[in-house]
């Protein structure tokens, strides 16, 4: 069900973002304000659009986010409240912690609207690490962030 909320989200997000920048070319004279003339086949080309972003939305969401294991030392415990001081430092707020899993969720209202309010990371203790599930570009930054603070301060530990 998240998989499909998700691709209904993506495909309203390209359908308004593809509104806007016809508009703001047909307000700079760019283009013809008159769809017969803007696109070739006129309105027929519409669907032709709207089909290319369902395609394209039913896609990306396997492709955005996924679940990224992270690797270093230490008990779940021991490291849970470095890893909440690291997710402070990038702007994530912790909004649900239990035995299992931390749950964070970015700060800022434009944060949360350019990720279109998918801002949720799941850091989750693993043999050896933790697995950090969410947007692809946030979840690799934040399990390479969390790699070099943790192995950094198991460093000087020695």
């Amino acid at each position: 069900m998240k998989y499909f909320v998700r691709a209904v989200k993506y495909f309203f997000y390209f359908s308004i973002m593809f509104v806007i920048i016809v508009s703001i070319l047909v307000l700079i004279g760019a283009a013809e304000g008159d769809i017969s003339t803007m696109f070739a086949g006129g309105t027929s080309a519409l669907w032709k659009i709207a089909a290319l972003f369902a395609a394209v939305s039913a896609i990306y969401p396997s492709v955005g986010f996924i679940r990224k294991e992270s690797s270093f030392p230490g008990e779940w415990n021991s490291v849970k409240g470095d890893i909440i001081r690291h997710m402070e430092s990038r702007s994530y707020i912790a909004e649900e912690e239990n035995g299992t899993s931390l749950v964070f969720r970015k700060k800022g209202f434009m944060s949360k609207l350019s990720r279109m309010f998918e801002d949720r990371i799941t850091i989750s203790p693993c043999f050896g690490g933790a697995v950090i599930e969410g947007m692809r570009k946030d979840a690799i930054r934040i399990s390479a962030g969390l790699e070099h603070v943790l192995n950094r301060d198991s460093d000087t530990r020695e």
